[in-house]
This record gives structure tokens, sequence and C-alpha cells, in this order.
């Protein structure tokens, strides 16, 4: 309140106008606690026809637009003055008088305007006065619309004996505020009692506007700030904190006003003052222009390692293993370097020029391998192979490093063999290395062949050693053996041939034959005669398993089923059971659209046999990851390869080969269903959602017969293509669930919030369980995305389940629907309906749809007394002019003394209770604390929706 005047404040004479002098007397007196005050007092009883006036000084209004009057008086029983009959009054007027200055001490009666008769609540009597037991009496008036700058206040007596103890004049405003950001100022309440001025706010130091909502709030007639609306946010390089925007410290950063919080530096980088906009990178750290602010500092990578080759004739096989260091990137390529030098003259090199060919490039190679071709013979070649990254070009940082191989297209000969030792079907030949040997780790290959028998055919065998025995050779016969050099970098050529013949074989006698031999042949005949004639008489029968027991009948199963990848040891091992294994070149990633829980989730191309590219979503696995970590993260693959069904997200393949793992999916445009539905909100049909709660339901069903348990089924785990299928996804499972999982939050979201009682509880999860979960994807989707249970904690929503609380229909939401959802929310888990009778359920439906709009005819209060009243109920009732009659409108009027007492005395503040504001009314009925809160819900809506029409409310 300002106050304007306030008599008991004043120590000195007031010097009021009183007319007649023997009227109004100014008298010093004290107050009931004994402070000295100045008061007027009048009384004239034994005189008729009193007309006593008291005119106060100038009050100037200071731009009050509803003036409070506020009178403290004694009033004595005219019963109690002897002789008084006729003449003596309990009563006086109240005036006022506008004007634009002082009036001074004229009176003018006729001027004043009446403000009203004021009476005494108690009067006091002579024996009060003389034991000073004066009652004192408080009335308040008001007056409004007043055009001119201030008034007078004016008393009549009209014959009463009365004293005026204080006479407090003040309006009321809205006191200066910080709400959301913004400053709102002094604001003075409107004249009209349920009139709400609407004030724009200021946003605080180094912070600005929301554009899509600037900061708004409304000053009611009781001087009490309601209805924020809009906010300010914090400029970049501030964040908020205390109602205000407090510069980042120093080591931290805010790109943008559209963040809430300063973050940490990234890694490699740091500020050196407040208030920074962006981190600054360490010496020989960089960020590419292809990277967010956000994104850590990184350098270039080391040099490959483990530069392997292959010379065979004119072509160059190279192998390398990735770089010890990446350098905190993932965007490594390689580089290769060639040049050539004479055999002859070694210093004199130059660049091998466009002769050599790369396969399948020179530069920006993803793969760790290269071939070159057309490499000329007798000719020394350094070839070094640069690993390269996002930052390597910048000039500050340090220069590419090489792994560097040297090859030599000229081949050894080898010379000077030898005979060693000649039997009748061996040779052993031995020779000397040659004196300049291509490689280490040579080999040498030996060809012969029977003398003139050159162009007919021949025979090779190798060896590591300069020696070699060459057996199974015709006795008496003359061979021509040859030897070269095989290594790494390819054949050389054979040496000079040289002639060996063998030691003619002895004749034996027939006489002298083992006869051992001949029973062993005739004995292996006669088994084969017996296998041929089982097999005649009884053909592939169960007794030919005994008979060959590598033969196996397999049982093919008719009917797939589901293998939880953990039973198997090696996760690798599993992956490639049920996923594709891809080439690391197929994969072109084109952005990064989020972060996943082990590393970055990105958009790119899968490039098919078909020369077809198909767009795809990559979620990769960061270095660094545990153990477990990878477990988890190839399990989750193992789990999506094993499915093949139109409502479940599809898993094109793996990578788990190279530095970085990666699985590779199905893209879906539209993002998870929830943010989806959000943003699109009131935008689709009945029809439509019930499409995509059909899709869901026939990925469950699938699901459900492959005897896989979900275990999480949440609209967030739902994803969108461009064409509304909604296709299941979230598989990421593990042994080692506990029952705090279910309270684990991932991106803001408490799995309690779609689990079932029995999974909360005793951690039991089943087909029935997701049955439940699903009815919760069913209120959302036909919410639009709204949250389950609304603002209400994770025990709240624990202990309402428990007392049998569920979750109203969404507004035009079909009957038949919520009572599916009611179904699938059975407490007892077997009386809940499987996913084959939901799947059939929502196809009738789409078959034969009913109309989607409640009409306050056909709405009435749902037959199940656990469920509240919806917005339906609410229909015929588009606004409400005060709180008892929307308590009256659903049926709790016996809870306004309730409302009332708690301060709850407009529908704006009725709009913003949350739950414990509706526990703490005293109201101990779960069900009518239901029906409240779900009032509260739809008049929220409506009151903002009216607001936005420029309605008061």
């Amino acid at each position: 309140a300002v106050v304007l005047l306030d008599s008991k404040e004043s120590q000195a004479e007031l010097g009021w106008t009183s007319h007649p002098s023997n009227g109004w007397e100014e008298i010093s007196g004290v107050d009931e606690n004994y402070k000295p005050i100045r008061t007027y007092q009048v009384c004239n009883v034994m005189e008729s026809n009193q007309n006593n006036w008291l005119q106060t000084g100038w009050i100037a209004r200071r731009g009050g637009q509803r003036i409070f009057i506020e009178l403290k008086f004694t009033l004595r029983d005219c019963n109690s003055i002897p002789g008084v009959v006729g003449t003596c009054k309990e009563t006086f007027n109240l005036y006022y008088v506008e004007s634009d200055s002082d009036l001074g001490h004229s009176i003018r009666e006729n001027k004043h305007t009446k403000i009203d008769t004021i009476a005494a609540d108690e009067s006091f009597t002579q024996g009060d006065l003389g034991e000073r037991k004066m009652k004192l009496n408080t009335e308040l008036r008001e007056i409004g619309h007043l055009s001119k700058r201030g008034f007078h206040l004016g008393f009549q007596d009209v014959g009463a004996c009365v004293a005026l103890v204080s006479v407090r004049v003040y309006y009321k405003k809205c006191l200066s505020t910080v709400q959301n950001l913004a400053v709102f100022p002094d604001t003075v309440a409107e004249a009209a009692f349920a009139t709400l001025v609407e004030v724009k706010g200021t946003c605080v130091n180094h912070s600005e506007i929301d554009l899509d909502s600037p900061p708004r709030m409304h000053c009611s007639a009781e001087g009490e700030w309601l209805v924020p609306i809009g906010k300010c946010t914090c400029s970049a390089g501030f964040e908020e904190k205390d109602d205000g925007c407090e510069a980042c410290p120093t080591g931290f950063y805010k790109l943008s006003s559209r963040l809430p919080l300063c973050s940490p530096c990234p890694e490699h980088s740091f500020t050196h003052r407040e208030a920074s906009t962006f981190c600054t990178c360490q010496k020989n750290y960089s960020r590419s222009p292809s990277d967010p602010p956000s994104a850590s500092c990184t350098r270039p990578p080391s040099a490959p390692r483990n530069l392997i080759y292959s010379l065979k004739q004119s072509t160059l096989v190279l192998e390398w293993s990735a770089p010890a260091d990446l350098g905190g990137r993932t965007d490594v390529t390689y580089n290769l370097l060639c040049d050539r030098c004479s055999a002859a003259l070694v210093r004199q090199c130059e660049q091998c020029g466009s002769s050599v060919g790369f396969v399948p490039q020179q530069t920006g190679l993803v793969d760790r391998t290269v071939t070159l071709v057309n490499l000329l013979p007798h000719v020394n070649y350094t070839i070094r192979v640069a690993a390269v990254n996002g930052v390597s070009d910048f000039r500050a940082l340090s220069k590419p490093q090489y792994a560097e191989v040297n090859i030599s297209t000229t081949p050894a000969l080898v010379a000077d063999i030898r005979t060693d030792k000649i039997e009748q079907k061996s040779i052993s030949l031995s020779w000397q290395e040659p004196g300049f040997p291509s490689a280490s780790n040579t080999e040498y290959e030996i060809k012969y062949y029977e003398k003139d028998q050159r162009d007919q055919s021949y025979s090779t065998v190798k060896t590591a050693s300069t020696a070699v025995t060459v057996s199974n050779l015709r006795p008496g016969t003359r061979y021509v053996f040859q030897v070269r050099t095989a290594s790494a970098q390819g054949y050389g050529n054979y040496s000079p041939g040289i002639e060996v013949e063998t030691l003619r074989e002895l004749t034996v006698a027939p006489s002298e034959q083992n006869p051992i031999i001949i029973i062993v042949v005739v004995a292996i005949a006669g088994l084969i005669v017996l296998v041929s004639m089982v097999i005649g008489d009884t053909g592939f029968s169960s007794h030919t398993l005994y008979l060959f027991p590598l033969f196996a009948v397999v049982k093919i199963p008719t009917r797939r089923t589901y293998i939880d990848p953990d039973t198997c040891e090696d996760p690798t091992q599993a992956v490639h059971l049920f996923a594709k294994e891809l080439d690391n070149s197929s994969i072109k990633i084109e952005r990064i659209i989020g972060t996943g829980e082990f590393g970055e989730v990105c958009r790119g191309c899968l490039k098919l046999p078909s020369k077809r590219e198909l767009p795809v979503a990559i979620q990769t696995l960061r270095a660094g990851c545990s153990d477990k970590q990878k477990r988890t993260f190839l399990a989750e693959a193992s789990t999506m390869g094993q499915f093949d069904h139109s409502n479940i997200i599809r898993l094109e393949g793996v990578i788990t080969r190279g530095n970085t793992m990666m699985t590779v999916m199905e893209y879906m445009g539209n993002g998870v269903l929830d943010s989806f539905l959000r943003k699109h909100e009131g935008q689709f049909t009945a029809t439509q959602l019930t499409g995509m709660l059909h899709g869901i339901a026939s990925g469950m069903k699938y699901l459900t017969e492959m005897g896989y348990v979900h275990k999480s089924l949440a609209a967030h785990k739902v994803l969108v293509n461009s064409n509304l299928v909604c296709k299941i996804s979230g598989f990421r499972q593990s042994q080692e669930d506990k029952m705090e999982t279910i309270f684990t939050t991932m991106s803001g979201k408490s799995l309690v919030l779609w689990s079932a009682p029995e999974a909360i509880q005793y951690h039991r999860f089943s087909s029935a369980s997701d049955v439940w979960s699903f009815g919760i994807v069913m209120w959302e989707v036909m919410s639009y995305g709204e949250r389950p249970y609304w603002d209400m904690s994770n025990q709240d929503v624990i202990k309402a389940i428990e007392d049998g609380f569920r979750l109203p229909p969404p507004m035009n939401c079909q009957p038949p629907l919520h009572q599916l959802m009611l179904d699938c929310w059975q407490k007892e888990r077997n009386e809940r309906p499987k996913f084959s009778h939901i799947h059939n359920i929502l196809s009738k439906m789409l078959q034969n749809p009913e109309p989607l709009k409640c009409t306050t005819s056909t709405c009435t209060r749902p037959h199940n007394p656990s469920i509240p009243l919806t917005e339906c109920t609410f229909s015929a009732f588009p606004s409400f002019s005060s709180v008892g009659e929307w308590l009256e409108a659903i049926e709790m009027g016996r809870y306004k003394d309730n409302f009332t007492a708690a301060g709850y005395c407009y529908l704006e503040s009725v709009a913003r209770m949350m739950v414990q504001d509706v526990l703490s009314l005293g109201i101990t009925s779960v069900e009518h604390q239901k029906i409240i809160l779900s009032g509260i819900q739809t008049l929220r809506a409506q009151v903002i929706q009216m607001h936005g029409r420029g309605v008061q409310v």
C-alpha cells in the first residue's frame, strides 16, 4: 500500500479546517498503546440541528486509481447521556471533494460528494470513560475513478458525541520485482476490482528477450503479481544466478543465449577472461572449420604403424596399422608420397609421377591398404604413408609424421647350386645366398622336371633355407633343377638349370612279394562290397547314421526364437552370427546428429552393391570404452540383427574391424516419437494417431512371438520415418540390470513412469509388463507427447498407482481407446490383454473409425471411479467467473472454504496449483483429489488460451 495520509504519524497540530468554530476541536491524546496522537472530537449533543464540518488538508492522489480510507473512532452511546432525547445522534457522514490544488480553509458543502454514513459497531458509556475502556471502531471505505490531481476529505457531524482517533488514506500497487530475469516496475492497481494490468518486463543486465515469448506479468487490483508469461535469457557468456545474469568464470564459456548454463572449456582449450563465448585452443591444438565450438581441440595424428608390403612383379601392396595417437579425432585419412631412385645412382631421386598408379587413390584414403601398380624394374622406391585429420592442414601445428619403407624392384639371382646326395627317389641340393638379397625373410622356389619334358609339365617346392631334398622322383631318371628367390617383393629370375640323374631301381622276383599286402587288399575290397550291399538294401535309413557318422540330419526350425547375446562368451563372435560385417569404405559419414551413451550418432550413406546409396544412422563406440561398455554395445547390435519386421528398427550391419566400432541402422528422418508429436501438436487426425499405435502394436506382437521382452518401451524409444511409420528401438539390455535401473533417468525421463507395478516392486519383466508400458505409450501418442503423470515425483506416481489412480483420457480421446489403456493397466498382469489382442482391436478401430469429438450430451464421468473427470466434462464451461463456480462445475463445491482459507481466490492462482498444493488443502478423499487435479489441468490450459485472446479472467 502507498500511504497518502496517516494522522497518527503526525506529532504536530493537524490544522484541519473546522466549521463552525465551536464544532470539531483538535485535541492531543494517546492511542491504545499510550502513544501521543492528535484527534478531533465533537460532542454538541445538547442542541438540536447540529451541522459541524471538518475538512482535511489537500491530499495529492499521486497516481492512485482506487483510494482506500481507513477511519478509527470512538462514539458515545446516546442512552448514557441524560436529557438529550431527540437531539443526540450515533452516526456521522464521510465526504470528499476533488480539486487540482489546495482549497484552503473554505468549506463548500454543496461541492462535496458523500461517500457513506459511518456508524459505530460499538459505543461507550460514561462508566467506560471513567474506567478508560474506550471501544475503538474501524471502518474502511473506498473511492475510485478520480480525475483531478487530489482531494479533501470531509466529516459532517449532525449531533453525535464522536472522536476521530486516526484517518489513514492509501492506495495499492504491485511492488517492483524480478521474475524470469525481467524487472517489473512499481505498478498502480486498477480501479475495477477484477481488472488485471498487463506489464511488460525489462530484461536484467546481460540478458535478452526471448523473442518467441517476451516477459509479461499482470498486476491485480489487490496489488499482487499474477500470471507470469515469457522470460528473458542470459546473453552469451553469462548464466542465470540469483535472479540475475553472472559472467561465466575463467575456464568456462557459453556460446549462445539459448543455452542455460556456462560449460567448462572442452579438452585442450582455455579462457583467460570472464564472460567468454568460446574457448581458445592450447598450443599445438586446433579445431577444424567443421567442428562446433563445443568440440574438444585436437591435433594431427602420429605416424602410421606396422607398415608392411608385398611386391609381385610390378605391383606393390601396402598395409599398415592406425597411429598410436589419433590426435583426439576420428576423421583420420591417409596420404602417400612416392619417390623413385635409379639403382645405379642412389642419390638421384624424383617423384614417381603419373607412371605409378594408386588403387583406390593416393590421398584421402580411409582404409589402411593401397595397391601401387606399374612399378618399373631395377628401381629403388621410397614410399611414405602419412596420417592426417581435420586439423593437419593448419601451419601452426606440427608437420605430418610418416611411416617409410624402401623397396627395390631388382630381383636377386641364385648361383652355385650343388648336388649333395642322390638316391633312387630323392635328390638333395644346396646353394649360397644371393650376394644382394631382395628383402628379409627370403624364401626359395625350386623348379624341377624330367629332361626333355620341360614344355609338358614341371613341379615346384619352396623352402626358407639354402638346402632342399626333393622326393617322390622316378628312379633312373634325369631331372633338371632351377632355383629362384621368393620374397614379399615378388619372385626373382630362375638360376641356370643343373641336370641330375636318380639311381636305378633294384628288381625283385614275384615270389618274394609280401603276402600280407595281398591279404589287406582283399579285406578292403570285401568291406567295400559289404557297404554297397547295405546301402542298396536299405537306402539312407536310420542305419546309415551308424555307418557314416560324419553325416548328420539337422532339423531347421520353422520359427525363429530370440537368442540372448549375453549367453555367448565372445560378443564379437555373437554379433557376427546375427549382423552383417560391412566394409568401412561403404560408409560415408555426413554429419553428427547427436551424442549417444557410448559415442556419437551420425547421419550418413551406405553404398550398396547395387551402386545405390541408402541413408543410414551410424552409432559409434568411442575409443577408450570399457570392456563392459563394448559388450553392451555389441549386444544391442546382436539383438537388433535378429529382428526383421516393418515396425522394428532395421540393422543394416556392423563394423567391428578397425579403430572405431559402428552399428549402421536405417535412418529415421522424424526422430523420436514424443518430440515429433510435441512439434506437430494438433496436426494429425485421430485415425492417423491410431495408425501409429497400430504399427507399434504390430512390432510388439512380433517381439513377443520371438520371445523378447523389451523392458523399457516408451514413446522416446520409438522412431518415426519420413512416411510416419513408427519403429521400435532401444534394445540395450544387460544381464546386470538391477531394480535401480528403473529409477535411472535418460534424457530426463524416469522409467518409473512407464513401468508396471511388478517391474518396479519385484523387478519382474514379461510381455505383460510390456503391455502396461504400451498403455502409457498410447496415452503419450493421444496427448501429443505430454509427460505421463505430469509433474508428479516418482514416489507420488508409485503411491498413486498402488491406490488405484490411472491416467485420464487425453483431450478428444475416443472412449474405446482409453478403455484399451485401462485394460493394459490392470493391476493383475494375467488380466492384461496380449499384444495379438491389442493389435486386432486397433485394426478394427482403423477399419471402422468412430466419431472423434466428445460432446456434452455424450460425455459422462467414466464408469471406473478411480478415473478422474476429463476435459470433456468441462466442455460445457468455456469460462468461469469465480473459483466457487468452477468448483460447482466439477461437483466439488463442498471445498470452497478450503480454497478460500488457503488463499486461492482467483482462477489464475488455482490454475498454477501443483499436486502438493492440492494435498495441502486438507482434502482427505483420494478420489476427490484426483477430480480436482484433473480439473486444474483443464483450467490451466483454458486460462492460458483465454489470456492469449485478451480475455480478462
